[in-house]
């Protein structure tokens, strides 16, 4: 996924269960962020920091979606048990993030092996992504996304 690039089509499940296909969400702008495994600390002050801000990306038109391959069942025991108001959809099949390029070789403590890169691309409306962030560091970057939202 690079600047420029379309929005893949893909269906993510989300954490009530419904189906959102993404090829239907242009239109509107659009934060795609990706992220290893709900309920681990990265990810939690990730989604934290996203569902902080929530209220200022919906006043500019701007739907947020937190992207994983844990279980819908999973991730709704994730957003109440950290009261997360960020939309959180599940892609355990790998697809869409595979599509997104976020499946990517890792390396922990010399083993390679294959995750989610905690990476978010940002589609104007025009279904087009405007930002593209790689290797994202959480503190800050929520902030970071809202601020490059709001100047679309």
């Amino acid at each position: 996924m690079e600047q420029g690039d379309p929005i893949p089509s893909g269906t993510l499940v989300m954490a009530d269960g419904t189906s959102v296909d993404l090829a239907t969400l242009s239109g509107r702008a659009l934060v795609i962020y990706f992220y290893p495994k709900a309920d681990t600390p990265g990810c939690t002050n990730e989604a934290k920091d996203f569902s902080a801000l929530i209220t200022d990306f919906d006043a500019i038109g701007v739907r947020v979606i937190g992207v994983s391959k844990d279980s819908p069942k999973k991730l709704a025991k994730f957003a109440e048990k950290y009261g997360l108001s960020v939309l959180l959809g599940s892609d355990e099949g790998g697809q869409v993030t595979e599509d997104f390029g976020a499946w990517v070789e890792k390396s922990m403590y010399g083993k390679k092996y294959m995750g989610i890169e905690r990476c978010t691309v940002l589609f104007g409306a025009d279904g087009k992504a405007a930002r593209v962030w790689r290797n994202v560091k959480v503190k800050g970057h929520a902030e970071e996304v809202l601020a490059a939202a709001r100047a679309l």
